[in-house]
Formats: structure tokens, C-alpha cells, sequence
């Protein structure tokens, strides 16, 4: 069972406005929310790719900047004390330009061989598509992944029932989130507008962050996501106690990031967008 309850959290945060007619388009994230349950890809082959260069680096080192490009998150990640402290004893110097490029080498062949691997249609997604196709609500999509890596991975999802009507990649642009240019594109190529008519969903802090920058409606991603960052298979394993205890963590980070609700899996949006459609209404 993938989620832990019966209702999504409304956050205090202050919503878009009234200023449409409703929800016009959903704009969703792929590995933690609609992929791959935990976001296991990239975290695993970060770890890998600083591996190869001598580097030990922790799953919640490779986890924490998770929603930025894969560039600047192989930047974020080295960034850290502890990572740089690693890097200079192996190296006898500081991380520089040139090594956010050596390791960047490193991890897309890495990534590329074990993606398809981790990109099972996370459970509520095909039936979340359907129902928003019902309601004549555009569906787009962004990631931080490459347009090589997502084209497998969308080759995957297609041949579990999920394809979505337009994809942007964070290499697309200079800047990937926060900023909010990918849910921009989006927008435009759906012909959708204003902000407030749109629905941006991610497991991640910046992510999230990248929809209110947009000022659209941002829906944070709990369970299923790269915050808790387990499969299906341990995070059903885990004791009550402490599956609260990772999900109360998860929801007040993304909380914490902007986000107007907070959903425990892709299949509570429908609810959500009900509530926000009451909201613009009334």
C-alpha cells in the first residue's frame, strides 16, 4: 500500500490565487513521482560515479540536492564539507570546474545502463493520467534528467500505459530548478496559461520550490519520493513507527519548501485538484 493515509495535508501556505477559470494543465516530475518508487536511480549512481573517482559519498549526501540538474547536483553534492574534505585527500586539491565535468562523464553512462532498470510506473500513476485525460486537463512534464536517459525512460512507461503530452529536460535550459523556466516551457507548449490554472507535482525541495517560483500550484510528493527514498518493497517493510516518522519528515520538508498540499503518492492528485477547484471557485 503505498500510501499511509486516507487524505492529502493542505499546507498553511497561500495558494495562486482565483485568477482562472480552474485547473487547465498538471506539470509532473518523473523519478519519485511518477517513476521509479524512491528515486533509486540517480541516488545509487552518484554514489557510483564519485566511487570511481575515489570519493565515498553517503546515499543522503547523493540525495540532498535531488531535483537539480545532474551537472549541478554532481556540483551541489561535492560541495559539501565532508565530500570536499574526501576529494582533497584523494586528489591533493580542491574540486574544481574541471572535475564536475570528470565526474558528470562518469555518471551518465552509468546512468544510462541502469535506468531502465528503475523506471516502473509508480502504482496510481497510469489511473491518475486517465482520470485527468477525463477532465480535459493537459498533461507535461520536466526532469532533471537528460534527453538521452529520458528517452529510455519514457520508453519504459509507455509500454506500461504512461506517456504524457509534453517532456522538458533540465539540460534544455541554462538554469534548471528552482528556476522555473522547464514549467515554462511546459506552459507554452501546451498553450496553457495563467500559472495559477497549472498544477506542478515533485518529490523534491527544489522542485517544488521551481513551481512556486513559477506561481503555479506546487504539490510536494512524500512516500513515494527521493525524501523517504525507498522502493516499494522497503517501504512497505518498515515498521509503523518508523514510516511515520521518515513520511512527518518528508511532509514538513516540502512543506517547508512552498508546497500547498503534500500527497503521500501520485494517486491522491485527483483529490487535490477537487480541492483547489473548490478554492478558485468559491
Amino acid at each position: 500500500m503505498v500510501s499511509s493515509s486516507d487524505r492529502f495535508v493542505r499546507t498553511p501556505n497561500v495558494g495562486p490565487g482565483r485568477y482562472a477559470l480552474g485547473i487547465r494543465a498538471v506539470i509532473l516530475d518523473w523519478a519519485g513521482t511518477c517513476v521509479d518508487f524512491g528515486s533509486c536511480a540517480p541516488a545509487a549512481t552518484f554514489v557510483e560515479a564519485f566511487a570511481k573517482h575515489g570519493v565515498i559519498v553517503t546515499p543522503a549526501e547523493a540525495r540532498a540536492p535531488m531535483g537539480m540538474a545532474k551537472r549541478e547536483h554532481i556540483q551541489a553534492i561535492a560541495a559539501s564539507s565532508a565530500v570536499a574534505a574526501q576529494w582533497k585527500a584523494a586528489h591533493k586539491r580542491e574540486f574544481s570546474e574541471g572535475d564536475i565535468d570528470a565526474v558528470y562523464e562518469t555518471f551518465l553512462p552509468l546512468q544510462e545502463s541502469c535506468v531502465e532498470r528503475f523506471s516502473s510506473v509508480i502504482p496510481g500513476a497510469v489511473e491518475t493520467l486517465a482520470w485527468l485525460r477525463s477532465k480535459s486537463i493537459r498533461v507535461g512534464s520536466s526532469t532533471g534528467y537528460t534527453r538521452e536517459i529520458m528517452d529510455r525512460v519514457m520508453r519504459v512507461a509507455m509500454s506500461q500505459g504512461f506517456q504524457v503530452e509534453t517532456m522538458v529536460c533540465a539540460t534544455d535550459f541554462p538554469q534548471g530548478r528552482p528556476w522555473p523556466w522547464m514549467i515554462f516551457e511546459n506552459m507554452k507548449r501546451l498553450g496553457v496559461c495563467p500559472p495559477s490554472s497549472c498544477i506542478v507535482v515533485d518529490d523534491t525541495v527544489v522542485g517544488v520550490q521551481a513551481g512556486v517560483n513559477a506561481g503555479t500550484w506546487s504539490v510536494g510528493v512524500a512516500a513515494t519520493g527521493n525524501l523517504v527514498g525507498l522502493s516499494l518493497a522497503e517501504f512497505e517493510s518498515l515498521p509503523d513507527a518508523e514510516r511515520h516518522s521518515r513520511l512527518d519528515k518528508a511532509r514538513a520538508a516540502l512543506e517547508d519548501a512552498g508546497a500547498h498540499y503534500v500527497i503521500d503518492s501520485i494517486g491522491e492528485l485527483p483529490r487535490v485538484i477537487a480541492d483547489i477547484q473548490g478554492r478558485m471557485a468559491g
